[in-house]
């Protein structure tokens, strides 16, 4: 049995892993902007060898109308993701658990070197934490009031070091423009999809197969249109998988990061058995926001497994392989310091 990664190295590898997705996620939405024009110029293409679609007219609007999805999630997305799950601010802490919590918040604020973000608690009684925001300036963390009651101080460091972990790693920058993309994309998709039953689609026909026979050219825009049709009918489904695989790397990373930050691994893997053990889904945090918790809030299946098909539609890494992978730093950490490690 291989030895578990050190935390610097499952940093390094999930940093890896995600920039490598973003970049697909990139290519993807590149594809559903400019593969219908690379259709529809190669359709144009007459007898002569003379393209008479020359403006990549798909490609700009789908540009233009992203830019701006994108720009509206950016600035509300965060807002909007606090109202969603009713969490009020804490602004002045009444109860232990509450100064507790603030007195955590800003401790592993120190250890991260990032402002204190704002706190807020979101009224359910199942344990689950979330962070949101536009980066280290402006960032916000969520916990339930379930999560503040159940957990010891050590627990709940672990906890809130994961979620700064998000803040540090501009997780919470990532996964907002990510939301924004797969909305754009999802948009597209439907908008293009109502504009084919529609009768546009007979235009584009025109264009593909109304200027005669062109040899190489009509052959490769037949091609180059059906395939970026079949993508865009998939989009959603393409684009949330994505965002799904993004979302898994990134809570290992803030594993990963709480246990740099607390110096204490086995403080978060106690933390999350707890939240594990809760057999009750978060009612307060819905689909849309799920990517965003420590623990799927929905309680999904797919969360629970490891395995191809956990791998697709897992928001969520498994959270057995979670607790293991931080079990082992602890158990390298002690044998690093010269303890015994027990079991």
């Amino acid at each position: 049995m291989s030895a578990a990664p050190n935390l610097f190295e499952q940093q390094a590898r999930n940093r890896r892993q995600t920039a490598a997705w973003v970049m697909l996620f990139v290519l993807f939405f590149a594809w559903l902007g400019f593969g219908g024009d690379a259709a529809l110029y190669f359709g144009s293409v007459d007898q002569l060898g003379q393209a008479h679609y020359t403006v990549p007219w798909i490609g700009i609007a789908v540009t233009v109308v992203a830019c701006g999805v994108a720009w509206y999630s950016w600035v509300n997305g965060p807002k909007q993701v606090l109202w969603s799950t009713g969490a009020a601010e804490l602004v002045t802490p009444q109860t232990f658990e509450e100064k507790q919590l603030v007195n955590v918040v800003e401790e592993m604020a120190i250890a991260a070197g990032v402002p204190r973000p704002r706190i807020y608690l979101v009224p359910d009684a199942d344990p689950n934490a979330f962070a949101t925001g536009h980066g280290p300036g402006a960032a916000s963390i969520a916990v339930t009031t379930g999560l503040l009651q159940g957990l010891s101080r050590e627990e709940l460091q672990g906890v809130v070091g994961h979620e700064m972990g998000h803040i540090r790693n501009f997780d919470v920058r990532l996964m907002t423009t990510i939301a924004a993309l797969v909305g754009v994309i999802v948009l597209l998709s439907d908008g293009m999809g109502r504009m084919f039953r529609g009768g546009g689609g007979r235009g584009v026909g025109a264009l593909l197969g109304g200027r005669g026979k062109k040899g190489g050219a009509g052959a490769i825009a037949l091609v180059i249109f059906v395939l970026w049709l079949v993508t865009l009918i998939l989009a959603p489904l393409i684009s949330r998988l994505m965002a799904m695989a993004i979302s898994r790397n990134r809570e290992y990373l803030a594993d990963a990061t709480s246990a740099e930050l607390t110096r204490n691994p086995g403080g978060l893997a106690a933390a999350l058995q707890k939240i594990d053990a809760a057999d009750t889904p978060t009612t307060s945090i819905k689909s849309g926001v799920a990517h965003l918790c420590i623990a799927d809030p929905l309680g999904r299946s797919a969360n629970l497994k490891e395995g191809r098909f956990a791998d697709l539609f897992g928001t969520h890494p498994p959270m057995a392989k979670r607790i293991t992978i931080l079990k082992g730093m602890a158990y390298q950490q002690l044998k690093a310091s010269g303890q015994t490690p027990i079991g």
